[in-house]
């Protein structure tokens, strides 16, 4: 491949910034795609460019939305609790493993132990708003068990705290340090089935 192409560089600077993958392994998918130009770049670049122009970030659940469609969060409201991931990662494995029946919400990341709260753009405040609306009766704390995990977790229960909401967190089977998309069904089978009460309610 011809390193002195400066499209083909930029593509690969791109690819690298995707998770798992670094600047060797981006440089293979993109000799790949070059090689099968018609059959794999034109429907990658068609499907990419639909993704840019219809799907949205829902501000409500942090989900994902076409623009001219009205969120599930919306229409759904049959749940009484909620489960708060950071990302959609974490909410697509849980629902993989079909070991909870209930809304999401996605935080849309987290906070850094040594961070203003108010700098990061989590949606806690559409959180505390569904919570009312939907009379829910327990929020499920999901957050990763690492320091920026926890502290979000903290900043959520304390922010959520009310008598009348049960609020809990995953308990034995998530490791110090694990994050949420990386657990494997049976671990968070136990997460989800020991969870604790991380309030006195």
């Amino acid at each position: 491949m011809d390193n002195n192409i400066p499209e083909i560089n930029e593509l690969i600077k791109q690819f690298s910034k995707l998770p798992g993958l670094g600047p060797k392994s981006a440089k293979r998918i993109i000799l790949k795609l070059i090689n099968n130009k018609e059959t794999m770049v034109k429907p990658l670049a068609k499907s990419l460019a639909q993704v840019y122009k219809k799907v949205i970030r829902c501000i409500d659940c942090g989900n994902l939305k076409l623009i001219d469609k009205i969120c599930i969060c919306s229409t759904d409201n049959s749940y009484d609790k909620i489960c708060v991931v950071e990302n959609l990662a974490d909410m697509w494995v849980i629902e993989s493993a079909n070991i909870y029946k209930g809304y999401y919400h996605i935080l849309g990341g987290t906070l850094s132990s040594n961070e203003n709260y108010e700098q990061k753009n989590l949606l806690v405040n559409s959180l505390i708003k569904r919570i009312k609306r939907n009379n829910l009766k327990e929020v499920i704390i999901a957050t990763s068990a690492t320091v920026e995990g926890q502290t979000t977790a903290h900043y959520i229960e304390d922010t959520v705290k009310n008598d009348k909401i049960k609020i809990t967190k995953l308990a034995q089977g998530l490791p110090v340090g694990g994050e949420i998309e990386q657990l494997d069904d049976g671990t968070l089978l136990s997460a989800f089935k020991n969870r604790v009460p991380v309030t006195d309610n």
